[in-house]
C-alpha cells in the first residue's frame, strides 16, 4: 500500500489529485481533520507516515513544508513555482527525453512544471535541443487559459452573481514581464534570452492553449510546417500523453483536452511564420495529471496509472 499526503488538499490542484487517488485500491490517503490542517506538528508527523508527499501550497510555504520532510526516501512532489529551478530538484516533464524520465524515476525530490511551462517547453525544448532555434531566439509566447487557473481566489471571483463587466471579457496580465513561470520556460529549454509572454485569463473553467510563432529566416536551419511537424513526430514518438495533431476546423479550441492529461502539439503557418500551439487542461497534464504521473514514474509504476 503506498501512503500518500496531500499538504494543502483543500485547493484546486490537490482537490483533483485527492480525488483521482482514492480511485485507487494501491493508494491510502493520510488526512488531518480541520483543524488541524495548519499544524505543523500534525503536518510533520504526517509526512513522516508518507511514501508520496505533495505539495498544493504557495510558494514560501512549499519551501517551509519540503523542509519537514526528514525521512529522505519519502517522494516529495511540489505542485508550486518553488522548486522548479532549484538543481536539487528534479523537473517533472518526462517526455523530454529519456534522461528527464530517468532522472524522475530516481529522483524523491520532483518539481511539477508549471500549465503555461509545460505548453511552452514541449514546444520549445525539442527546438533548442536539437539545434534548430538558438538559445537566444526571440521567442514571444501567447496563451489563454481558463479562469481555474487563478486559484481560490480567482475561482469565487469569477463565479460570483455581482462580478463586474470586465470578467466577461479575456484579461490580460503579467504586464511587467516576470511572471511566475518565466524562469522554469527560460532554463529547462536552455534559453540566453527571456521570452515576452502575454498570459490570458479567459471566462470560461479550464483548458488552455500555449502558442509560439516562429520567423523562419531566424532560425538556424530553415524549416516548413511540414519538417517541424516531422520533428515533434518524431522528438515524441512512444510517448503516450503528448502527441502532434491536426486540427482540420481551421480554429484551435483551448478545452478540448479537458479531463486529460494529453498534452497536444500543432503546427500550422507557413515556410515565413508558423504558429506552434500546445493545447492541454491546464488541470490535468498542467497541474494535477502530471503530478499524479510523476508519482507512478518515481514508484516504478505504469505512468498512466489513474490516468
Amino acid at each position: 500500500m503506498i501512503n500518500v499526503f496531500i499538504d494543502g488538499s483543500a485547493g484546486t490542484t490537490g482537490l483533483r489529485i485527492r480525488g483521482m487517488l482514492e480511485q485507487r485500491a494501491d493508494v491510502a490517503l493520510i488526512t488531518l481533520p480541520e483543524e488541524a490542517r495548519k499544524d505543523t506538528g500534525a503536518r510533520k508527523e504526517a509526512f513522516s507516515r508518507a511514501d508520496v508527499v505533495f505539495l498544493c501550497l504557495p510558494d514560501d510555504a512549499a519551501r517551509e513544508a519540503a523542509a519537514l520532510v526528514e525521512n529522505k526516501k519519502t517522494i516529495v512532489i511540489d505542485a508550486s513555482t518553488a522548486h522548479r529551478t532549484d538543481p536539487a530538484w528534479t523537473y517533472g516533464f518526462p517526455e523530454l527525453s529519456e534522461k528527464h524520465r530517468e532522472a524522475i524515476a530516481n529522483s524523491k525530490r520532483i518539481a511539477n512544471p508549471g500549465c503555461y511551462a509545460s505548453g511552452f517547453i514541449a514546444l520549445v525544448y525539442p527546438l533548442v535541443s536539437a539545434g534548430i532555434a538558438p538559445p537566444d531566439y526571440p521567442f514571444v509566447c501567447h496563451a489563454v487559459s481558463g479562469y481555474s487557473g487563478a486559484g481560490k481566489k480567482g475561482i469565487a471571483e469569477y463565479e460570483a452573481k455581482d462580478r463586474p463587466a470586465s470578467l466577461d471579457t479575456p484579461r490580460l496580465y503579467a504586464l511587467g514581464q516576470q511572471h511566475k513561470h518565466l524562469p522554469e520556460m527560460k532554463a529547462v529549454c536552455g534559453l540566453t534570452r527571456t521570452p515576452v509572454f502575454d498570459p490570458y485569463v479567459c471566462d470560461y473553467y479550464c483548458g488552455m492553449t500555449v502558442t509560439v510563432p516562429l520567423f523562419t529566416d531566424l532560425l538556424n536551419k530553415n524549416m516548413s510546417p511540414a519538417a517541424l511537424e516531422r520533428l515533434y513526430r518524431e522528438h515524441y514518438a512512444g510517448q503516450r500523453f503528448v502527441r502532434v495533431g491536426k486540427e482540420e476546423s481551421g480554429y484551435i479550441a483551448a478545452d478540448t483536452l479537458n479531463g486529460t492529461n494529453c498534452l497536444e502539439i500543432l503546427v500550422n503557418g507557413n515556410d515565413e511564420r508558423i504558429l506552434l500551439t500546445a493545447r492541454l487542461d491546464n488541470l490535468g497534464k498542467g497541474a494535477s495529471g502530471a503530478a499524479i504521473q510523476n508519482m507512478n514514474i518515481a514508484l516504478g509504476l505504469d505512468e498512466g496509472v489513474s490516468l
